[in-house]
């Protein structure tokens, strides 16, 4: 890991920072502008930067999701997006937003996180394909690329349905 890399919450000032980080880390605009909704929304759980020495090199958001069945109704926690400025990626900095989120979900005593992204990136973290607990999204997308973890053991046990994603999701 590198040491030089500090995990901290995103503070007000971080806002345009974070906005060039996903801007520059997808090459378009849409993350950035999904970022900027879901605050101005008031849709943030949780968003974590990653700063080295006083520049913020990457950042995480995790915002709430619904999941729904004919017979139950329950939150979870969606993460994304997820950035690394261009020349970080590769360097550990990722993995360390993605962990630091996960712990500080966990201890704010959410139940689980759903992704949709890279199959061979998220499982390395505890993520499984959402289907092996009978979730699915409401949107098509690859089995393998969506995924589900239990931050509290058993949480979703005998729960399933369809996951939705806030609606400022959908403009993008």
């Amino acid at each position: 890991m590198n040491e030089k890399v500090k995990i901290r919450r995103e503070e007000p000032g971080d806002a345009p920072s974070v906005r060039r980080i996903n801007e520059l880390a997808f090459g378009q605009p849409s993350e950035a502008n999904l970022v900027d909704a879901l605050r101005a929304a008031d849709a943030v759980i949780l968003s974590l930067v990653a700063v080295e020495g006083d520049v913020v090199v990457g950042h995480i958001l995790f915002s709430p999701v619904i999941v729904e069945s004919e017979t139950a109704r329950f939150s979870v926690v969606g993460l994304g997006p997820m950035a690394v400025l261009p020349g970080r990626q590769k360097s550990g900095i990722g993995s360390m937003l993605v962990n630091a989120g996960l712990a500080e979900l966990r201890r704010a005593g959410h139940e689980a996180v759903v992704v949709v992204g890279h199959p061979h990136y998220y499982p390395r973290f505890g993520f499984v394909r959402a289907s092996t607990h009978g979730i699915r999204w409401e949107m098509e997308v690859p089995d393998e690329a969506f995924m589900v973890m239990e931050l509290k053991p058993g949480a979703l046990a005998g729960r399933g349905g369809v996951v939705q994603y806030r609606p400022e999701f959908a403009a993008f």
